[in-house]
């Protein structure tokens, strides 16, 4: 199973997302192909309802623990209340391009 589907599979399983999308943004970054390293979560959730930013990333952290330990290098997260992303309508920023290692 790919670090991209055990990332979906936990926050599924944790927050029973409204959206979920897990992006492996590695290919942005001076890794070899084929890595799972850099990766940016859009989640939204009734669980972010009245949640601090902070605490929706310590709880994304929190069950990704493991994965964070390891494998993953750089985890971009968005959490949002159903409200908040219906504002938005569904939008996130672009990623960065890098600008370290080379590329």
């Amino acid at each position: 199973m790919s670090l991209t589907n055990i990332i979906e599979d936990k926050l599924t399983t944790t927050f029973s997302p409204d959206y979920l999308l897990v992006e492996n943004e590695s290919h942005m970054h001076n890794v070899p192909a084929g890595s799972e390293m850099h990766f940016k979560v859009q989640i939204v959730s009734d669980s972010f309802d009245g949640e601090s930013l902070i605490k929706r990333h310590r709880a994304v952290n929190k069950v990704l623990d493991q994965e964070l330990a390891g494998p993953i290098h750089a985890l971009s997260i968005h959490a949002y209340s159903k409200m908040e992303w219906d504002k938005r309508n569904g939008q996130v920023s672009d990623s960065p391009p890098c600008h370290g290692g080379g590329k």
